[in-house]
């Protein structure tokens, strides 16, 4: 009879999202989903909410990137001055943010 080839270990897929901040690709769950639903954007703690999203690291620096216009892209609409307001609240918690984003620019 003949060898029985060697069994195929799957590897589990991890999911990848771009920060739209710094646009770093990272695991999906290592990033906070910002979801544009019916009830306006907000944070999403859960990652499952109905709407439209997009992905930040937990860095400061990657969340004042985002808020100057790249967020509104990504989520296809202008943000209020209320939900602006309540990002930028939600970012003032977060950590200082120097040195993940790549300073590419610089040379």
């Amino acid at each position: 009879m003949g060898t029985v080839p060697p069994r195929r270990t799957r590897h589990k897929h991890v999911p990848q999202r771009t920060c739209v901040g710094c646009r770093q690709v990272q695991a999906k769950r290592s990033l906070i989903r910002i979801v544009r639903g019916p009830d306006g954007v907000r944070v999403d703690p859960t990652g499952k909410a109905p709407g439209r999203g997009a992905y930040l690291h937990d860095l400061r620096s990657c969340w004042d990137a985002a808020l100057k216009g790249p967020l509104a892209r990504a989520l296809r609409a202008e943000l209020s001055a209320e939900e602006r307001q309540g990002l930028q609240t939600f970012a003032q918690s977060l950590a200082g943010g120097e040195g993940a984003a790549d300073d590419s620019g610089a040379g």
